[in-house]
């Protein structure tokens, strides 16, 4: 059965899609994003603190509530939206969108200072890996002035300024501005899901008509950034591109370009080459991350200190190779499958499925964006691939380097 379309009294995008035999029920909320926080760090503590209790439950009582359930909610913020979610059994779901919707319409943000300095302790120990701090690097520079450049150092520079008032705000200002979805699956009827889930969030504001108030990030030039960390046993160097995102006729393109390039584990290109042939990887891989206004294609390699500029040579042999020399068919449907494969393992349970057709929802891309992809996917050609190589794999890059 595929999805059903339709809208809640406020409007609100709604689909339903029907699991038969499965015992638990899946829903998922998005807000979209559509202006910046006002200060680094504001986002990721409002999602924390929204399961901190609201004006009908403490803390205590709503986590009480979920556990006499067997209710798993979550929170969860995102580059591009606000995410609430749960799976529940499907005798209780009136119940789970009766806890989400109290979260929703009354939290109270208790526990403010707590929880931030919490964050602190957990960002502080996330810098201490090596891989978070150098892919950090990376980012900050990549999106620098920009929202999705609001990364751990930049939270952790201004987590002192931030009160419970500027999350208060920020909330508000999400709940008034912002594109809402709600995505459905399971075995419930339909009926009877909208009429739960209409009577519960068919009256929060919905906004039709947003006010964008997010630019485009762009690159135009080369930045090379070392960073140097004294204990280090291990070199860790990330380069990447700006590169199109979702609605770009070249996504099905780069999508099977990093699969080819690094992203298909031990038969990927990058790996065989440099760590089965080379032996300079302890882990090699490649990248392209989608955002609603941007996207970016990264290498990645884990690698001795010594073999730094060897690997960085590397890269550059491979990114040459598939920019002139066309890959095979064989090749490139090998790249396809692996990828239809993956996309399947991530979409195998009623959680998974709601949770990739609401993303693509709150994306402005449709509910069954994810479907029309793997239509595409199929007449993506060798010359294709060639051509974005070379359109993007260009000298505007980031190259981001830690090292002892």
């Amino acid at each position: 059965m595929g999805i059903k379309l339709s809208n809640l009294n406020n409007n609100i995008d709604f689909a339903y899609k029907n699991n038969a035999d499965t015992p638990r029920a899946a829903l998922c909320l998005n807000f979209s994003i559509n202006e910046p926080e006002n200060i680094p760090g504001v986002h990721s503590l409002m999602s924390r603190l929204a399961m901190q209790g609201t004006t009908t439950y403490t803390a205590e009582q709503l986590a009480e509530e979920l556990d006499k359930y067997a209710i798993e909610l979550a929170v969860e913020l995102r580059h591009d939206y606000l995410r609430f979610k749960f799976v529940s059994l499907n005798e209780d779901f009136s119940k789970a969108v009766e806890l989400l919707a109290d979260i929703v319409k009354n939290v109270t943000f208790e526990d403010f200072n707590k929880e931030l300095e919490k964050m602190r302790g957990e960002i502080v120990a996330e810098l201490d890996a090596s891989r978070t701090k150098v892919l950090e690097n990376f980012y900050r520079n990549l999106y620098d002035g920009h929202y999705y450049g609001h990364t751990f150092t930049k939270i952790l520079e201004n987590i002192d300024n931030i009160t419970k008032d500027d999350v208060v705000n920020a909330y508000k200002k999400i709940l008034s501005n912002s594109k809402k979805v709600i995505s459905f699956v399971g075995d419930i009827p339909y009926e009877e899901v909208f009429d739960v889930v209409n009577s519960r969030l068919g009256d929060i504001e919905n906004s039709r008509d947003e006010k964008i108030g997010l630019n485009t990030p762009a690159l135009n030039c080369k930045k090379e950034l070392e960073i140097i960390k004294p204990d280090l046993n291990q070199a860790h160097i990330v380069q990447g591109w700006f590169v199109p995102t979702f609605e770009s006729e070249d996504y099905p393109a780069l999508l099977l370009l990093n699969v080819i390039l690094g992203a298909s584990g031990l038969s990927s290109r990058l790996f065989l080459e440099l760590r089965d042939k080379k032996g300079l990887a302890y882990v090699v891989r490649s990248s392209y991350e989608p955002l609603k206004l941007a996207a970016n294609f990264s290498i990645y390699i884990a690698t001795e200190p010594k073999n730094i500029e060897v690997s960085l040579n590397g890269f550059k042999e491979e990114v040459d190779k598939i920019k002139n020399i066309p890959v095979s068919i064989e090749e490139l449907d090998n790249a396809r499958n692996n990828l239809l494969g993956k996309w399947a393992f991530l979409q195998e349970n009623n959680n998974q499925q709601a949770t990739l057709s609401a993303h693509y929802a709150a994306m402005g891309l449709g509910f069954d964006f994810n479907d029309r992809a793997k239509e595409r996917l199929q007449t993506v050609t060798p010359e294709q691939i060639l051509k974005c190589a070379n359109k993007y794999l260009n000298d505007n890059y980031v190259l981001s380097i830690l090292k002892p």
